[in-house]
């Protein structure tokens, strides 16, 4: 898969309100949710520009199950079929 680049982001990012938080996504395995809390430039190995979006180290909690299954983190789960209930009916035939 080739690697986003700053103006697919951007390009992304357009189609969302301005004030909505952002929030990263870690961790397939066990899907957390993090606060973005930098963005940095840097240069790679080959001294090519790259940009980092770093996380402030603390879960804000799990991840939506809707956007692990957008990931493709996760199978979309169903909740099992319910038996239906008898009607209760008071007892000596009233």
């Amino acid at each position: 898969m080739p690697e986003m680049t700053v103006g697919a982001l951007l390009d992304r990012l357009s189609a969302y309100d301005r004030e909505a938080p952002i929030r990263l996504a870690i961790n397939p395995f066990f899907p957390m949710a993090h606060r973005l809390a930098a963005v940095i430039g840097a240069q790679d190995e080959d001294g090519r520009p790259v940009v980092f979006l770093a996380d402030d180290g603390e879960q804000l909690g799990h991840l939506p199950p809707e956007v692990a299954v957008e990931l493709t983190w996760q199978e979309p789960v169903e909740a099992p079929p319910r038996k239906r209930r008898g009607v209760a009916r008071p007892r000596g035939g009233q």
